[in-house]
């Protein structure tokens, strides 16, 4: 019997979000949720490669806590993982605006990123995915019915004090930006043209063709013409040491660099 959030996949749809729905996720959670009062915002701390390479982890769950971990993944590329309907392990102890349920009353994203912000595994958000990640939680804030307070933090709801670290930014600027487009004030999201002025085309995962091809022999991965994993990463790592922004994305940018 399907749980309760079956809605989510729509809502966030609506409001023009990538979405991925995962097998069995209706069915999937720790039992039902209850009312639905906010959202609470976590990063993974996973892999510094990859779209979403915990998405696994967060489905089934890890050796001290079973899955689901979290209701929602956030992919770096902006797309939604739709991992359960059902109430899930992503909270723990804590309050949030006198709310001590968080795994009742809370809808979590798992937002993919390393979590460390220097040294070698230091994982700059990438604008497409924080955009999405605001997006997201107005739409889902605007379904239930709450304004912007209700989005909160693991780092801000877990107790004791500073048990959590996620996400890594910063929260009171997320909720300003998140009110902003609740109330139809914020600007118009970026949006990567198809093509640049070469005429190039716009590439991520799963394209393929003579692009694909040459974008991956310009990142050092083997040569079959599909925008593959291993082609993902490639350019996220590309991206980094160009200092452009990883999203695993060949845009006009990542296309003007690779150009020379």
């Amino acid at each position: 019997m399907p749980f309760s959030l079956t809605w989510l996949p729509q809502v966030l749809l609506d409001a023009g979000l990538k979405v991925a729905e995962q097998p069995g996720w209706r069915t999937r959670g720790r039992g039902d949720v209850g009312p639905i009062k906010g959202v609470m915002c976590h990063h993974t701390a996973g892999a510094k490669t990859g779209n979403m390479p915990s998405l696994g982890i967060v489905t089934n769950g890890r050796r001290d806590l079973p899955g689901p971990l979290a209701q929602l993944c956030l992919g770096r590329d902006g797309t939604y993982f739709v991992v359960a309907a059902g109430r899930c392990n992503h909270a723990g102890r804590g309050n949030w605006q006198g709310f001590t349920a968080g795994n009742t009353n809370f809808i979590g994203i798992e937002a993919e990123n390393t979590g460390h912000l220097s040294g070698d595994k230091a994982d700059p958000w990438p604008a497409v995915q924080m955009d999405a990640y605001r997006r997201g939680v107005a739409a889902i804030l605007k379904k239930i019915r709450a304004n912007a307070i209700m989005c909160c933090g693991h780092k801000e709801y877990a107790l004791p004090m500073h048990r959590k670290p996620d996400p890594t930014f910063d929260m009171t600027d997320f909720r300003s930006q998140v009110s902003a487009i609740m109330a139809g004030i914020a600007p118009a999201p970026t949006i990567i043209p198809p093509t640049d002025s070469a005429n190039r085309p716009t590439l991520r995962r799963g394209d393929t063709g003579k692009a694909v091809e040459t974008i991956q022999t310009a990142v050092g991965v083997p040569v079959n013409g599909t925008f593959d994993a291993a082609t993902e990463a490639a350019v996220r790592q590309f991206q980094r040491d160009h200092g452009l922004v990883p999203d695993g994305i060949v845009g006009p940018r990542t296309w003007a660099t690779i150009a020379g």
